[in-house]
């Protein structure tokens, strides 16, 4: 790869950081270890750089990259929180009560269903660039977004009944 091209994979890599880092929290819940995953999953993508894909098909091995990389360190700091408990790791501050409510719903999802969903509806791909990220048939990835959606939706539905005291959503 030429000097060129390494500058085009740099501004790539900083167009999708913050997708990325998005992709990386939702599946680990904690921003230390997002953080971490997105830089280890760019340094994975830079050292391969001479094999990237061409042109649009990029962008799914990318988010395939940091998957993977999430859900390696997910299941790391699993193996670490059974001997150490961990508080509670939500970002602190500014989230209001109805994204907390969907951040609840989105992580009581298998990771199966999870997965999909955040590449769906907060990265913005494809269900075919979903497909080539998580190495399913777009069937497969179609049926569980539809799964997840529902299970979201019930989770919602079934939170929306439960009677809020007064000034709980100031």
């Amino acid at each position: 790869m030429g000097h060129q091209d390494d500058d085009e994979l740099v501004a790539r890599l900083l167009e999708e950081h913050e997708r990325a880092y998005r992709a990386a929290w939702l599946v680990l819940r904690d921003r230390q270890l997002a953080e971490d995953a997105v830089q280890e999953a760019f340094l994975r993508v830079w050292r391969f750089r001479g094999f990237l894909p061409e042109g649009d098909a990029i962008r799914p091995w990318l988010y395939r990259v940091v998957v993977n990389t999430a859900i390696s360190a997910l299941r790391t700091e699993r193996l670490r929180t059974e001997r150490e408990p961990l508080a509670d790791s939500r970002p602190e501050g500014d989230d209001p009560l109805d994204a907390l409510v969907v951040a609840d719903a989105l992580a009581n999802l298998p990771e199966q269903l999870r997965i999909p969903v955040v590449l769906r509806y907060w990265v913005g791909l494809t269900e075919k660039e979903i497909a080539t990220a998580i190495s399913r048939r777009p069937g497969t990835v179609k049926s569980r977004l539809s799964r997840a959606t529902q299970q979201m939706r019930a989770a919602l539905d079934a939170d929306a009944r439960l009677p809020l005291t007064q000034g709980a959503r100031s």
